[in-house]
């Protein structure tokens, strides 16, 4: 989809403001991480008989067998159309109890061990373990592109910066002033993302245009790139104002774990209806000039103190 251009103006600690002119950029694709598996954890014979021959992921029972012996786990016997996918014969309703009963016996290493899990689970609790597992992969926190790059938050800083040409400031507070030819026009969603480094960690700064119900809306919210109990640690505070009024939202940064669409149906953000972002804007009212001031402050372990800004 061919977005309009949107300039925005940004400084951050201090830096006076600077126009550039940002517009759609075709996006190149960037690899995932690979899993190599080390020596010592190299997949046993036993485990590559509860290698799904369709799939190729682990078995869990039920495990599937032809007459012939040939087996696959329960979500490809579906697949499949209840044929043997190695001979051709009827599947039926045959279990083949004895690989069932191997797979109780064996401990196995996270998938994710590549990434830095040092865990070893019984067969049966490997999969809860890998939907929850802080090591897992995040997905790209990208908005506007079917970006499915995965991997760690290094790896898709430098996605973000090579791949999508995302701006990258570092520092704790921030003055972006956001302008749009036309602003009546929300068809065409307008994903605006800035990635800023402070404390030590990485956070994304969102800003768009949607539809909230029959409604045309702005919203910036913030995501923290990594897990939900890490940014859990941070809190941040976003301003717009403009002909002596002002809205400000204060809240804590959403992780992306969260996908962006997630964040944005939440409304978790500093939500401004177009009306009130033209008001802002002055003028004769046609065009969108929004300055969006925000700051990223730490807390302590103690509710309701916060440790002093050290960019401000």
């Amino acid at each position: 989809m061919e977005m309009e251009s949107i300039e925005c103006v940004s400084s951050t600690d201090g830096i006076e403001d600077e126009e550039i002119q940002l517009s759609h950029h075709q996006f190149s694709s960037a690899k995932t991480h690979s899993n190599i598996i080390p020596a010592g954890i190299a997949p046993s014979s036993v485990h590559e008989l509860l290698e799904c021959p369709v799939c190729t992921n682990s078995m869990y029972p039920p495990i599937h067998q032809c007459h012939n012996g040939h087996t696959l786990c329960s979500t490809c016997k579906t697949r499949v159309h209840n044929r043997c996918p190695t001979c051709r014969q009827e599947l039926g309703d045959i279990r083949c109890l004895a690989l069932e009963k191997v797979a109780e016996s064996l401990e196995l290493p996270c998938k994710y061990f590549s990434l830095g899990c040092p865990e070893i689970f019984p067969y049966y609790s490997k999969l809860k373990h890998e939907a929850l597992c802080n090591f897992r992969p995040y997905n790209c926190p990208y908005a506007g592109s079917e970006c499915s790059v995965t991997g760690d938050i290094p790896y898709l800083v430098a996605h973000l910066r090579d791949d999508h040409k995302v701006d990258m400031h570092t520092g704790c507070t921030f003055n972006h002033r956001y302008v749009k030819s036309n602003p009546r026009e929300v068809e065409n969603a307008t994903w605006m993302l800035t990635v800023f480094h402070c404390f030590g960690q990485y956070f994304c700064l969102h800003f768009e245009a949607f539809q909230l119900g029959m409604a045309p809306v702005y919203m910036a919210f913030l995501r923290f790139m990594g897990d939900e109990t890490e940014a859990r640690n941070y809190s941040y505070s976003l301003e717009v104002g403009g002909n002596g009024r002002k809205l400000i939202w204060e809240g804590t940064p959403r992780s992306v774990r969260d996908s962006h669409r997630k964040v944005r149906d939440s409304h978790d953000g500093l939500i401004i209806q177009r009306n009130m972002a033209l008001f802002f804007s002055g003028g004769d009212r046609k065009e969108l000039k929004l300055r969006v001031i925000g700051r990223i402050w730490k807390e302590q372990q103690n509710p309701g103190v916060c440790i002093p800004n050290p960019c401000s």
